[in-house]
């Protein structure tokens, strides 16, 4: 059974940055409804002051040389956005984060930990994730409302903080955030992974680099492009099913496949959604096309830990974009997750 192209002809007519209805009245939301976050999993929300006077900052073990704080990596990307983007255009970062860390003051290394005052405890978060929205950059797709968006990963426990001090490990972003459900689009060339530097200036001109290498007309027309081909509910089965066969493959086999990294339980809540979504959920024939499938996986992807969030988000792009290619190209090695 074949993917179906749904009007291949259909001509695409993308809207000018800042075309668009902003959801922002001097950088505050005008929408009163509280819109969920683009991460969840463990993940608790705190504010760009608390991580900068609350939370202690780790060092290096073996010469107590200290780390590049979470609030500073914030920092310097919103200082590099606003000297791209313009200082009324970078809205307020949305910050996440998880795997709290706690201690004590020397003082109060005998008392039980009921009796610790606030001054007593130290604390600080092993991972962090932020977005930043860009007010002015956004696009529609479907009637969806997709807001230019940067952010970065930041986890401890990828440095080896037990030794001396040496590059640190980020990862940084620019995409787009889908508002409708606040679902994150990433692409591999708005995307780096493995981002190490060794101090704050380092990471700003890395950052900057990133930023005006990305290509947001590509990213946006691949994604609109998705609207144009559907899967039958037979074949998002099919699909499933390979996703699920996937972990499971011989080594040789699975060197052949593209990467999939999205577990069991996130691809039973990508066929649950299939039926129950309220934006993305199948046609009342049965069929789904891509944008929507890639949606489901987004949506799941909020459940992932934060070290793995950005990787399966490009993920998900990945295997929308390549079932979309199999289309086109009847060698793709992506037609084995639908045939």
């Amino acid at each position: 059974m074949e993917l179906q192209i749904i009007n291949p002809t259909k001509t695409i007519s993308p809207f000018p940055f800042g075309d668009f209805t902003s959801p922002y009245v001097n950088g505050e939301q005008k929408q009163k409804q509280v819109r969920t976050p683009f991460i969840e999993s463990n993940t608790t929300d705190v504010n760009l002051q608390h991580i900068k006077n609350d939370c202690i900052i780790p060092v290096f073990a073996k010469d107590n040389e200290r780390t590049i704080a979470h609030y500073e990596f914030i920092d310097e990307a919103i200082n590099v956005a606003e000297r791209i983007f313009g200082k009324h255009q970078v809205m307020k970062p949305e910050i996440r984060v998880s795997h709290t860390i706690k201690g004590r003051t020397p003082d109060a290394v005998y008392k039980d930990a009921k009796q610790l005052l606030e001054h007593e405890k130290t604390l600080y978060y092993e991972r962090m994730a932020f977005a930043i929205e860009i007010e002015g950059h956004a696009r529609y797709i479907d009637g969806q409302l997709l807001q230019l968006t940067i952010g970065g990963v930041r986890a401890y426990n990828q440095d080896n903080l037990y030794n001396k001090k040496s590059l640190e490990s980020f990862k940084f972003f620019i995409g787009y955030k889908n508002l409708v459900c606040c679902n994150m689009c990433i692409s591999s060339d708005g995307y780096v992974e493995n981002l190490r530097v060794s101090s704050k200036s380092d990471l700003s001109e890395r950052i900057e680099s990133l930023i005006n290498q990305y290509d947001a007309e590509n990213h946006f027309q691949k994604m609109k492009d998705l609207e144009q081909y559907e899967l039958t509910e037979h074949q998002f089965a099919q699909l499933l099913g390979k996703c699920r066969l996937h972990q499971y493959l011989p080594k040789d086999a699975k060197r052949q496949i593209p990467l999939l990294q999205f577990n069991d339980t996130q691809l039973n809540h990508v066929a649950r959604d299939y039926f129950q979504d309220e934006s993305f959920s199948r046609n009342a024939n049965g069929n789904i096309d891509l944008w929507k499938m890639y949606n489901l996986f987004t949506g799941t992807n909020k459940s992932s830990y934060i070290d793995l969030y950005l990787q399966r988000g490009l993920n998900a792009f990945e295997l929308a974009t390549g079932i979309g290619n199999a289309l086109r190209e009847k060698s793709s090695s992506y037609r084995w997750f639908v045939d």
